[in-house]
């Protein structure tokens, strides 16, 4: 995973040793460097791009109003001789603001906290196709099966294999693939892992208690390490 980005400054040593900085992060991919901000704006409006270092006072326009008149918002650090323009910054969400001479240990940080706040919105957009998706394929009896969410109420470990226990039939559907597998594919926002062997829909749960899940009359032990996730979900409280 790399972040794409761009380097803005009106100075051209200063934008040399800015590119030179990003040459030396592995995670970053310089795609191209501007003395002039216009041709950076125009840039950015055919081009998709992670993360923009940009200087404060260039002349036409400053790095403030650059990020404000931008409807696309990547991430943005700025790289500046002048503390005067922090509070500003931090006001437009900037990353971090960096203060010329620029040591390459607090450029790293920098970037650091660029990639942290990327790895986030990454995970944020694929729970949010995972909640929007209605169904998965598995793998079962030598063809891809389409199993909806709606249909599930639980699924089991059994060493390499996973059965998938359906409202739509007395059989639970078996398959070869991990739990890890397909609890990334399952939306948070229906199931629930109770116990490193049993997945749920939430919306099967009939009772619960400090170390078990019932499903109807069917009674599951919750692992140790998965009780807060129970806890949260019914808000706090089991019956012991």
């Amino acid at each position: 995973m790399k972040l794409r980005c761009i380097a803005i400054d009106d100075e051209s040593l200063a934008l040399e040793l800015l590119e030179d900085n990003i040459r030396q992060v592995p995670y970053l991919e310089l795609i191209a460097g501007f003395n002039r901000p216009m041709e950076a704006m125009e840039f950015l409006q055919q081009h998709q791009i992670d993360l923009v270092f940009i200087d404060i006072q260039m002349p036409g326009i400053t790095g403030l109003q650059f990020i404000q008149s931008l409807p696309q918002k990547p991430m943005y650090i700025l790289v500046t001789a002048y503390e005067k323009f922090a509070l500003e910054g931090y006001n437009l969400n900037v990353v971090d603001y960096l203060l010329k001479p620029v040591s390459m240990d607090r450029f790293v940080k920098a970037c650091n906290k660029a990639m942290d706040l990327y790895k986030l919105k990454v995970a944020g957009n694929r729970l949010q196709v995972a909640d929007e998706q209605k169904y998965i394929f598995v793998n079962a009896d030598y063809k891809l099966v389409k199993v909806e969410f709606t249909d599930i109420i639980w699924i089991e470990a059994l060493k390499d294999y996973l059965k998938i226990h359906l409202h739509s039939n007395k059989n639970p559907l078996v398959t070869r693939m991990s739990m890890k597998s397909i609890e990334d594919q399952l939306p948070p926002s229906q199931f629930i892992r109770i116990h490193k062997s049993y997945i749920i829909s939430k919306s099967a749960i009939s009772a619960v208690k400090k170390t078990s899940v019932f499903i109807g009359d069917l009674e599951l032990p919750v692992g140790e390490l998965y009780r807060d996730a129970v806890s949260s979900f019914i808000g706090g409280k089991t019956e012991d």
